[in-house]
């Protein structure tokens, strides 16, 4: 009996020892799921569990904030999930002057002259597919909690680090080879963007290629209205060139969002997903691809719209979202930025364009071609006394022209830190 009564002993508390460790196991499993990635975010050094779970609440509420419901999903061959969301509920009907409106009717543009229509037709990898989003959607790139807690924070998730805009050869770690015209009122502009995939060596860094439309002291009450395309590892979480937006009324500080992560840009076409990956993009020695880009006020409403290629309206950002910007542009600017975090004590190898110098030229260096500003009556202009500047013409540099096929354009771009860019 005795060593019966042993026996059920030993067998009793192997038992219960291994359902402890398994309801342990259990515990440890569920806790890694709750708090998914942001047990290993950047400078955390102990664990936190009630501050990770209230982050994490307050991700998920973002995530059921902007991510609206839709009417159809399409998988992209680059893993983004597009959601065709109807069109009065996209994130800007968030907006407390926008709620319960839908999306203005395109406006007229039959008085515009002195248009070129010679742009590659722009495409994207989600639609290469044959897959669309119907008449009275839109498609959006879905946002994803690893692409939240990639970001520095949640309250910084999907804006520019607060930065002054370039106006001098200062950036502070921002730097820039471009070419601009003050001095008038500008109610527009246009150019070719030469597309590339140019390699980005800090997760925190980005490169891109814009239009700027800017008005404002530089101060705090600086306006801006952005679009081109970027490669931004922290907001997207790879190395595709992809087409973006971007606004601020306030110097970067509050206001504004990249895409449609915040209530703002109003979206009104069914065919481009603003976020998405651009294909094809040029080779060095080979193919180019540009995309026609232009951004435009409506005279009659105010309102500043976003056309790609032939005619290709994409959306607007309202004119009440604006000081400045609500009458005209002060400066308009076109070219390339990159950051530079100097992570590794050095220079970054980021690169700007295709990563080659501007003296390259075509098939090797990337470019802004037929450059155009729009006057107050709807026309498009060459641009007067144009300013060109590169920060820091070691690294990144800049090389402007003029003739009869690309009217005015500049070469641009640089690999970064090289033997005289240390």
């Amino acid at each position: 009996m005795a060593s019966s009564s042993s026996s059920f002993s030993s067998s009793t508390t192997s038992t219960i020892t291994s359902k402890f460790i398994g309801l342990l196991l259990l515990l440890s499993l569920q806790i890694d799921l709750l708090l998914g990635s942001s047990i290993h975010l950047k400078n955390q050094t102990s664990f936190r569990p009630d501050i990770d779970i209230q982050k994490l609440r307050r991700v998920e509420a973002y995530l059921n904030r902007i991510n609206k419901p839709s009417i159809k999903t399409i998988h992209s061959p680059d893993g983004d999930v597009i959601e065709c969301v109807p069109s009065h509920l996209q994130p800007a009907f968030d907006h407390p002057q926008l709620q319960g409106q839908k999306p203005l009717d395109s406006p007229d543009r039959s008085s515009r002259r002195n248009e070129t229509t010679n742009e590659e037709s722009f495409n994207q990898l989600w639609s290469m597919s044959g897959e669309s989003c119907p008449l009275g959607s839109i498609p959006m790139r879905k946002t994803t909690k690893n692409d939240v807690l990639r970001a520095n924070s949640l309250r910084r998730f999907g804006r520019k680090l607060r930065r002054p805009i370039r106006r001098d050869s200062s950036g502070g770690g921002h730097e820039h080879a471009v070419v601009f015209v003050n001095g008038e009122q500008y109610y527009g502009a246009k150019a070719s963007i030469n597309v590339w995939a140019p390699r980005v060596t800090d997760a925190y860094e980005f490169s891109l290629s814009q239009i700027w439309l800017i008005s404002g002291s530089f101060g705090h009450d600086l306006n801006t209205i952005e679009a081109g395309w970027q490669v931004s590892p922290e907001l997207y979480g790879d190395n595709y060139p992809r087409f973006f937006t971007y606004w601020t009324t306030d110097a970067y500080q509050a206001t504004g969002c990249y895409n449609l992560l915040c209530s703002g840009f109003v979206q009104t076409n069914n065919k481009i997903a603003i976020g998405a990956a651009i294909s094809p993009r040029s080779s060095y020695n080979g193919r180019q691809f540009d995309i026609g880009l232009m951004i435009w006020k409506d005279p009659k409403h105010g309102h500043w719209w976003l056309e790609l290629g032939n005619g290709l309206l994409v959306g607007y950002w309202p004119a009440f979202l604006f000081s400045h910007l609500r009458s005209h542009a002060s400066m308009v600017q076109f070219g390339g930025e990159v950051v530079n975090s100097r992570s590794s004590g050095a220079h970054t190898g980021t690169q700007m364009g295709s990563g080659h110098f501007a003296d390259e030229g075509f098939e090797k260096a990337a470019y802004f071609r037929n450059l155009q500003v729009v006057d107050w009556d709807n026309n498009l202009l060459p641009l007067k006394n144009l300013h060109v500047l590169a920060d820091h013409p070691a690294c990144y540099d800049i090389r402007q022209g003029k003739n009869n096929v690309w009217g005015t354009y500049f070469y641009y771009g640089g690999p970064g830190r090289n033997p005289r860019c240390p």
